[in-house]
């Protein structure tokens, strides 16, 4: 096969990032992003080496199911027994945040500590999350790149392409492919699945950030349904519809469902449709084209006229936690990590606070649910094209940021110095105020160990959280496209999928006809849709 060579810089940032950033950049036009079967191209993934240091009776699985933990080790293992191991010139880090900026490293304890363990200067430039990817696209148009950046999905950052890696990064292959990786341990600890992501143009150019494939349950307010005795785990649609009248009480101003999105999410995966893609003998069928795609909106709409989506559903956006937590609605699909969050947030100012999980029913007898894979990764780190001895360098202080639960490493990521960011009852930590601030750092948007449960604020949830991820594995649906790349997808998908959303949510409410769907996805095959369609097959192929 004849590989095209990359394009020269000025080519590559004119046309690659111009469109998706919004750069005033000319004269360039004839530039064309390589075909999906290069950009898809294989490479051999790291060899997976569990840790085994911290014993378990709820393991992790090779299904997926992340480990479970009651309790901290009284004595973390030191995860570094010889000392740093990235001693060296500092580390310039590009990511983002969800919560607030932590202080400057001159005033972080936990920062100084992280600095003093890896070995190195950690220097970290952060972002908020929704000015990443003009952030990303700029910074790569300027050319001063720092050591390691955040790379978002491609569908959520269009400038996120092939080209652009194997112009501008590091092609980490030769340290991280089949047993190199035993150079990094904690890196080897992250599963398979979450590498996969990381390939591209035949090479592994990035690092994970792990997330667990077992997706997040629909939570459910156990207290308030045992009130109302009623059974939390509906087998069928009506079942579900039947529990959503049944806890529906606007009088007490209690819902069975806030966000139409999620709910429509769930419903989806009672019908057994796909994760956004369906693979069927290499050919690739959207989500947005099945007949199960307006069936669940019907549904939703069905919901909403019933009176058993809280009222202001489709008003308002970033609520529906708040009215979780706060008894106004009942069920609410959510990632993993929100179960500890509601616990943290919410039983403080909650009496009896009980939160369970429910599975989607099956839609009928005929038609069994699913659970819809979560994204192995929540993004992946890149690394700017650098001599040997420097990229080495790099991967092992992110190796560090990969030391798993049980030892001294996590334990300073997650809760800081002892003393002035947490203190100990028992084996476990608890942040302080000033902990909870310091360890804001986002060091898990560099890369991070494997998802891990635990909780020690209240360690009796840990084994329902279990039994969850153990349940989910076993019926999962993927998404196939999710390690694939497709230039159409990266570029026109957010367009697109804002205006399938303010369609979808215009029928749930009865503002639209259902009809209208049909007339949005030709309009979608047309301009974009055929092309991710064919893009996809072809990658497919090039991997399969």
């Amino acid at each position: 096969m004849t590989v095209k060579p990359p394009p020269d810089r000025r080519t590559f940032l004119a046309s690659a990032l111009g469109v998706g950033a919004g750069l005033a950049l000319t004269g360039c036009g004839d530039f064309r992003p390589r075909p999906a079967r290069l950009a898809n191209a294989t490479a051999k993934l790291p060899t997976y080496i569990p840790y085994r240091g911290v014993p378990t009776s709820m393991p992790a699985t090779k299904g997926g199911v992340s480990a479970g933990y009651s309790h901290f080790p009284t004595v973390p293992a030191r995860a570094f027994p010889d000392g740093p191991p990235a001693k060296g010139p500092a580390i310039d880090i590009m990511n983002l945040i969800f919560n607030p900026v932590p202080p400057p490293v001159e005033n972080n304890t936990m920062w100084q500590e992280l600095n003093r363990y890896v070995g190195c200067d950690l220097r970290f430039e952060i972002t908020p999350v929704g000015d990443y990817p003009q952030k990303f696209a700029v910074t790569l148009a300027g050319g001063d790149l720092p050591d390691a950046m955040l790379m978002l999905p491609p569908d959520q950052n269009s400038a996120a392409t092939p080209d652009m890696l194997d112009t501008l990064f590091e092609d980490l292959t030769p340290h991280l492919s089949g047993d190199n990786i035993r150079d990094y341990p904690y890196l080897a600890n992250i599963p398979t699945e979450s590498w996969a992501p990381c390939v591209r143009n035949g090479g592994i150019y990035a690092l994970p950030m792990p997330r667990p494939v077992s997706g997040g349950p629909t939570y459910t307010r156990l207290d308030l349904l045992k009130k109302k005795d009623l059974d939390p785990n509906p087998k069928t649609w009506r079942e579900f519809l039947r529990l959503c009248e049944d806890v529906t009480d606007p009088r007490a101003h209690q819902y069975a469902l806030g966000d139409p999105t999620t709910t429509w999410n769930l419903v989806m995966q009672m019908l057994g449709a796909p994760n956004w893609w369906r693979e069927e003998r290499g050919a690739f069928t959207h989500f947005y084209e099945t007949d199960e795609c307006k069936q669940a909106i019907d549904a939703v709409h069905r919901l909403k006229k019933a009176g058993v989506m809280h009222p202001d559903a489709f008003g308002v956006v970033g609520r529906f936690k708040d009215w979780f937590g706060n008894g106004q609605i009942v069920m609410h699909p959510d990632a993993p990590a929100a179960w500890n969050d509601l616990y943290t947030t919410y039983a403080p100012v909650t009496k009896g606070l009980d939160v369970g999980y429910m599975m989607p029913p099956a839609w009928d007898d005929s038609t069994p649910g699913g659970q819809w894979q979560g994204r192995a990764n929540y993004a992946t780190l890149i690394i700017k094209k650098a001599p040997r001895a420097r990229v080495k360098q790099i991967l092992r202080a992110m190796n560090a940021l990969a030391a798993p639960f049980g030892t001294d490493g996590y334990l300073l990521r997650k809760y800081g110095v002892r003393g002035p960011d947490h203190t100990v009852k028992g084996p476990d930590p608890a942040l302080t105020p000033k902990g909870t601030a310091e360890t804001y750092l986002p060091t898990i948007f560099a890369t991070d160990s494997p998802f891990t449960l635990y909780y020690p604020q209240k360690p009796e949830i840990v084994p329902t959280q279990y039994a969850f991820q153990e349940e989910a594995v076993e019926q999962l649906i993927p998404n196939p496209a999710e390690a694939l790349y497709s230039a159409t997808d990266a570029k026109l998908s957010k367009l697109f999928n804002t205006n399938f959303d303010s369609l979808r949510k215009g029928i749930m409410q009865g503002r639209n006809r259902l009809g209208e769907w049909d007339d949005a996805v030709k309009e979608w095959r047309t301009k974009a849709g055929d092309r991710m369609r064919a893009e996809y097959e072809q990658a497919w192929e090039t991997r399969h």
